[in-house]
């Protein structure tokens, strides 16, 4: 009888891990399942073979005044092409990306009823970051929140000041952790570690294989799904055994 509980514990469990590495998060913009997307704009088109996001999504993903949040890049000054399109990159990840599964936590704000959290992003891909957005500017660390939005679009708080990108953010480190809230952790692992999520690439998405990694070594195990079933199972046993 024991054997069955196991079986069924061990079933339920490889189809969560199965269900984390193919799923959209519960937020804004996000399809509800991923798949195909033929048409997906310029930076997010990697991802068109399996997305969370629309071609719509992405095609806003690339614009100043995009409606998707209202942000305003230019918050300090017009920014660099060079910065701008990571962070166009940062948003087709976001978007579009099925395979965040690991780091997917429920919260609780007003727009979205998950996030992701401390995704580790690859080496190259923060330094190369922060290397080309070294000589813009802005006036906050954490883009999260602190904002005045009473325009409608997010602009410096009052009594803040428009400070040099390296004097704000001073190592690629502090700018991919503190940037969007510990979204992202820095590592040290680079992209043919396959330990690493990457923001850029082409051909087949690499980062499937990162978050198989990933569950396969225990991260984000738990689930409020199998205390449920192990009850369950522990009922159907007790009434079998009398």
């Amino acid at each position: 009888m024991w054997s069955v509980l196991a079986l069924l514990l061990a079933l339920s469990s490889g189809a969560m891990s199965l269900d984390k590495l193919n799923m959209c998060m519960d937020a804004k913009h996000h399809k509800t399942e991923p798949g195909p997307e033929g048409q997906l704009y310029q930076q997010c088109s990697p991802w068109r073979d399996n997305a969370c996001c629309t071609a719509n999504t992405s095609a806003e993903a690339h614009d100043d005044a995009s409606y998707l949040y209202n942000f305003n890049w230019n918050h300090c000054g017009i920014m660099s092409k060079e910065c701008k399109k990571h962070f166009i990159q940062d948003t087709c990840f976001y978007e579009c990306s099925p395979h965040l599964g690991p780091w997917i936590q429920p919260v609780d704000q007003s727009w979205r009823k998950e996030r992701i959290l401390d995704v580790p992003l690859c080496k190259e891909d923060c330094e190369t970051w922060w290397e080309d957005c070294k000589n813009d500017y802005t006036c906050k660390t954490n883009w999260h929140k602190g904002w005045d939005w009473s325009s409608g679009i997010n602009k410096c708080p009052e009594g803040s000041k428009c400070s040099k990108w390296t004097d704000v953010f001073p190592t690629p480190k502090s700018m991919c952790e503190e940037i969007w809230s510990n979204s992202y952790i820095y590592t040290t692992y680079t992209k043919t570690s396959e330990k690493c999520m990457q923001l850029w690439f082409t051909g087949t998405n690499p980062n499937k294989k990162v978050a198989e990694y990933y569950l396969n070594n225990g991260q984000q195990q738990q689930s409020s799904a199998l205390p449920t079933l192990l009850f369950l199972a522990v009922t159907s046993l007790s009434v079998m055994i009398h």
